[in-house]
């Protein structure tokens, strides 16, 4: 099951991602469930939040990697969803 997790950072957090950005990648090789992410940007290019494709069992395989992801431990985000998606291309 692929679930789109987009998070958006708590408006000046670039250092709070910035200081805990090797732990959250480390985490993505560890776990071996991400299939794509990246950073989403702001309009001055500086990153704002992610965009993770998760490859899951279930929904709270997804619930349960999002609430164990470095950036969440470090409070990053403002807010979370994690959505079904179905690749097309």
């Amino acid at each position: 099951m692929l679930i789109a997790l987009i998070a958006r950072d708590k408006p000046g957090a670039l250092q709070t991602r910035t200081d805990n950005r090797e732990k959250h990648l480390a985490y993505i090789k560890e776990t071996g469930v991400v299939s794509q992410a990246g950073p989403l940007l702001n309009e001055g290019g500086e990153m704002c939040g992610s965009l993770v494709i998760l490859d899951v069992e279930d929904m709270s395989t997804a619930e349960g990697w999002a609430e164990n992801d470095p950036y969440a431990k470090a409070g990053l985000f403002e807010s979370v969803e994690l959505i079904p998606w179905k690749k097309v291309i």
